[in-house]
């Protein structure tokens, strides 16, 4: 009998085993003289060679993503970074965690040669991370003033199916920019940025430094009426969406906001409370900490997109009224010193106006820029036009709706026998919300809080009558902060004529029922918000 086929065809587990470690030998050998009597450019062509032989009989396609690019850095890469953070697998067995400094949520990301697999229309996409050990190079740090050691290269690997090499090119990669926008929305803390005082002491770097933004105020708890909170949010949500309009219209995409009113009445309060409610992050900036105009250029340059840059107190940080300021810098004289002694401002109008409305206010995208002021009468008005302060916002005294608020966020109530008391006494007494939150934080007790503030209002009140009765019996003109106040704030809807007094700069008389005129080209703005807590005009 002749034996079977079978039996002559398949070899012994023995025979396999011996033939595979020859053929590993095999090649084994073959690198080692390759290296050994081959140049390195040799080589490097040969497997380049090898590997894309193979590569011709796979239907897979690699895109590789470095960290840099040449010596710049890849927002590809850190845009990868952010997308796969959060579709990273419950199951996966190896990751890498970080704290960023300034930052308050971990950060996790792959860890070297591992793979995350994802899915778009269909489409099945792998992604590998790699890390390799390289001589150590260097590369410039974020500053682009010095340069820091780099010893490895890394890159991450997105294969797919070479058929939709397209789709993962012109939507599948824009859709991973995206999401990575969103993922670091999310992860991001808000920063309060201030100008570094040794900018100019010949330290090279940033201009600003910052600390974290944990200010809790938000447009609820604001204690401002509910109409004015709607008339920002919805403006402020209107100037977020409106990307494409401005660059269709010609405009840069920014928004001004000039804040005006008594002290303690809730600015500062009403910015944090805009930033936390964009997610912007907050640059102050002290004018009277600057010497050029250049140098006001060069911090606009330095500032990110979506921030709120703030100036505050602009009636008392420069000269702005006195447009002859800078020629009689130029002409000193007995009764005028040098302009450039230590005690005068060198940011000038036209450059503070240049760098709200001019040119150099396009350096930059969806930003808003808030000006603070105690006394908006005080203010030039070429700075008060449309296009530089678009929305005018009075934060006046504590009125019943605001006291409510308090209240609420002090007390826990919204309610009680002894508010109509309380808001009858608010309606007479000029009271800031600060002045009532700190009567409210004065005693344990909420009964003892509420009679207390009433007490407060009561003395208030009588001050104020005392006041107002000294100066009617003296013959003033009602330049007191009193009458001031009161003519800002608009209690019965209207928009006031006024006129100045030329010595002192104080309005002296209003005349009710007269609409006003913007300060530079006369036209007449837009009032809304018709309430005595907050009157606020978009122009």
């Amino acid at each position: 009998m002749f034996p079977s086929s079978s039996a002559t065809q398949i070899p012994s587990a023995k025979t396999m085993i011996s033939a595979a470690a020859s053929a590993a030998a095999t090649i084994v050998l073959f690198r080692s003289l390759v290296k050994e009597h081959l140049p390195y450019e040799f080589q490097s062509y040969i497997f380049y060679k090898l590997k894309t032989l193979i590569n011709s009989f796979s239907s897979e396609f690699t895109l590789v993503i470095e960290e840099y690019d040449n010596l710049n850095h890849n927002n590809l890469f850190k845009a990868a970074e952010l997308y796969l953070e959060p579709i990273i697998p419950p199951d996966a067995k190896k990751l890498k965690i970080s704290l960023t400094k300034k930052e308050s949520k971990f950060s996790f990301s792959l860890d070297r040669n591992q793979e995350i697999v994802d899915t778009f229309n269909g489409i099945t996409l792998k992604w590998k991370f790699i890390s390799k050990q390289v001589p150590i190079k260097y590369i410039p740090s974020p500053d682009n003033f010095n340069s820091m050691p780099k010893s490895e290269d890394k890159f991450f690997e997105l294969s797919f199916h070479k058929k939709h090499k397209d789709v993962v090119i012109d939507v599948y990669l824009k859709h991973v920019i995206e999401k990575s926008k969103e993922t670091k929305e999310e992860k991001k803390s808000l920063k309060l940025f201030s100008l570094r005082h040794d900018r100019m002491s010949g330290r090279r770097g940033d201009v600003w430094q910052s600390v974290n933004l944990h200010h809790p105020a938000t447009f609820d708890t604001l204690a401002m009426d509910m109409e004015g909170k709607r008339v920002i949010m919805e403006d402020l949500e209107r100037f977020v969406k409106r990307r494409e309009f401005y660059r269709r219209v010609g405009k840069a995409w920014k928004r001004g906001y000039l804040l005006f009113g008594p002290p303690g009445t809730g600015k500062s309060s009403l910015i944090a409370a805009i930033a936390n409610y964009l997610k912007f992050d907050i640059y102050d900036l002290e004018l009277t900490d600057l010497r050029t105009n250049s140098e006001l250029r060069n911090l606009l340059i330095s500032t990110e997109n979506k921030s709120v840059l703030v100036v505050e107190d602009i009636d008392c940080s420069i000269e702005l009224q006195d447009r002859l300021a800078q020629a009689r810098a130029m002409m000193p004289s007995r009764h005028h010193p040098p302009y450039n002694q230590a005690n005068q401002y060198q940011v000038t109008l036209s450059g503070l106006l240049n760098f709200v409305d001019g040119l150099w206010s396009s350096c930059g995208d969806e930003r808003i820029i808030i000006f603070t002021t105690n006394h908006k009468e005080r203010l030039d008005p070429a700075l008060l036009r449309p296009g530089r302060m678009d929305v005018h916002i009075h934060m006046s005294y504590c009125t019943p709706c605001g006291f409510k608020l308090l209240a609420s966020n002090y007390l826990g109530f919204t309610e009680h026998p002894l508010f109509p008391c309380v808001e009858a006494l608010i309606e007479k007494a000029r009271v800031t919300p600060a002045e009532v939150g700190e009567q409210l934080l004065r005693y344990e007790e909420p009964e003892s809080a509420i009679t207390g503030l009433i007490e407060f209002l009561e003395d208030k009140s009588e001050r104020l009558k005392r006041e107002d009765g000294n100066k009617d019996s003296n013959g003033e003109s009602g330049t007191s902060e009193g009458k001031l106040a009161q003519e800002l704030d608009g209690n019965n809807g209207e928009v006031v004529k006024k006129e100045i007094d030329e010595s002192t700069g104080e309005v002296v008389k209003k005349e009710e029922g007269a609409q006003e005129p913007d300060g530079e080209n006369g036209d007449i703005v837009k009032e809304e918000g018709r309430n005595r807590g907050a009157m606020v005009k978009i122009q």
